[in-house]
């Protein structure tokens, strides 16, 4: 093939089209709507952890919106060796929060914790940047039977944080939250819920379902009085984050070890979406592209602590929204980290988007979160169930993958970095899926012959692109 024709080849993939500017920005707003609770919740919690004031806590949140849009960007745009090229947004990582809490926690003061884990989460993404190569070439090995319940178990372990933005925490700070199971916020929730829906039977809304009922689910939470203006216009309109603002990073030998693990699950989340949403976009995903893809994560993670920030990570609920509207472009995802760099660089516009209430964030996510797990089902349709020994892997990987969702302390008392790898429903399920599927492969190879054909294919989707 000529490299004309291999360029416009390439130029035909689904997630390479270009649409026009108001649609860029109405799909790409849709994406920031849907993942921004799950960012600003990472600062918010480690920084309580560290003990900082409002304001603090405040550059914090800034600052996670800011890194995660020029992460996005990075992932969806991409140079040579860094950026999947797919329609994949990245934000701060969830895995991580637990391990910088527990590094805070032992540190003497909150802001020292905020330099030790800084440290940390820059050698632990150097070690990151160097395995990628070497995680991507295991690519071979994840078949649809392993693809199909990895994003699964991704779509269901999401369940609970909708769940979660519905019903409110038991506690806050101070005690009971009396908003806690509020039939208001319920009701709330299922009114955003309908609407999406109705959105999404309506041809000419459908592709914009999300966005709509979030803002219509919006406007119906100030008549109920679940959200207000109150402190928006309080905000200042720019604000550059300034470089280390707690201090330089503190190298610490234990911190860096249990970064690293952690580290190695959020590749292996990142490896998991990138998979998922090459099946969504029907297009071919190879060793190369996760590779490049990883990359991108762990060269974002290793910048974060320079901007006063976390691990990032791809966002699994931004899958289920390119399979939920069919808007499969790269470009409109790098639409919406661009906004999301305008939010991090400016609190104002910021405190507009935190005005849309966690109930109505959790009506849109049972339906996006929905979605990804649907997508696994479709992927594993494509698998002979009839052959116990596919059936197995799926009943297995999907029973681990559940565990930490049913049971957040089941390993608990198990050694941390155990509980690190295992604690996480991606990465357990990833780990049960390859490992059994690779363990009844060679068992199919002995059974064939030496000489026989191995019956592990490429995870891209069997008919590559749908265009």
């Amino acid at each position: 093939m000529t490299a004309r024709a291999t360029a416009h080849a390439a130029s035909r993939r689904p997630e390479d089209e270009v649409l026009s500017a108001p649609q860029l920005l109405g799909y790409g707003l849709q994406h920031v709507l849907a993942m921004v609770g799950g960012i600003i919740a990472v600062p918010l919690i480690v920084g309580g952890a560290a003990g900082l004031e409002p304001a603090e806590s405040a550059t914090l949140v800034a600052c996670a919106l800011l890194v995660s849009g020029l992460a996005t960007i990075l992932q969806t745009i991409g140079v040579p060796f860094l950026g999947s090229r797919l329609p994949l947004v990245q934000g701060i990582s969830f895995a991580s929060v637990s391990t910088m809490v527990t590094i805070i926690a032992g540190e003497s003061d909150g802001e020292r914790g905020l330099r030790v884990v800084a440290g940390a989460v820059v050698v632990a993404a150097l070690v990151g940047l160097v395995v990628a190569p070497f995680l991507s070439r295991l690519i071979r090995f994840f078949p649809p039977v392993v693809t199909g319940s990895i994003i699964t178990v991704i779509g269901v372990s999401l369940m609970p944080v909708a769940a979660g933005w519905v019903t409110g925490q038991p506690t806050v700070a101070g005690g009971e939250n009396p908003a806690y199971l509020s039939p208001t916020n319920l009701v709330l929730s299922l009114v955003t819920l309908a609407l999406v829906l109705v959105m999404t039977s309506v041809r000419a809304l459908a592709r914009l379902a999300v966005l709509l009922g979030l803002v219509l689910g919006t406007l119906v939470a100030f008549v109920v009085g679940r959200t207000s203006l109150d402190g928006v216009g309080d905000a200042s309109v720019v604000a550059v984050p300034t470089p280390f603002a707690f201090g330089t990073p503190v190298f610490e030998v234990g911190a860096i070890v249990a970064m690293v693990v952690v580290m190695v699950v959020i590749m292996v989340e990142t490896t998991a979406d990138i998979l998922a949403v090459g099946e969504v976009v029907g297009t071919p995903v190879d060793s190369r592209r996760v590779a490049d893809g990883v990359r991108a994560d762990m060269i974002s993670s290793a910048i974060a602590p320079v901007l006063n920030s976390f691990p990032a990570t791809a966002f699994a609920q931004n899958v289920g929204l390119v399979a939920l509207t069919g808007v499969r472009s790269r470009f409109v995802v790098a639409t919406g980290g661009a906004v999301l760099v305008l939010l991090g660089l400016s609190p104002a516009l910021a405190s507009l988007v935190t005005v849309i209430p966690l109930p109505v964030l959790g009506g849109a996510g049972l339906v996006l979160f929905g979605t990804v797990a649907a997508s696994g089902v479709r992927t594993l349709a494509r698998v002979d169930l009839d052959d116990h020994r596919n059936l197995v892997v799926v009943a297995v990987s999907l029973g681990f993958g559940l565990l930490p969702v049913v049971n957040e302390e089941f390993w608990s008392r198990t050694p941390d970095w155990v509980a690190t790898i295992l604690g996480s429903e991606i990465s357990a399920a990833a780990l049960v899926a390859f490992t059994l599927n690779l363990f009844f492969t060679v068992l199919r190879r002995g059974e064939r012959g030496a000489d026989a054909e191995p019956t592990v294919t490429p995870a891209a989707p069997a008919a590559g692109s749908r265009d």
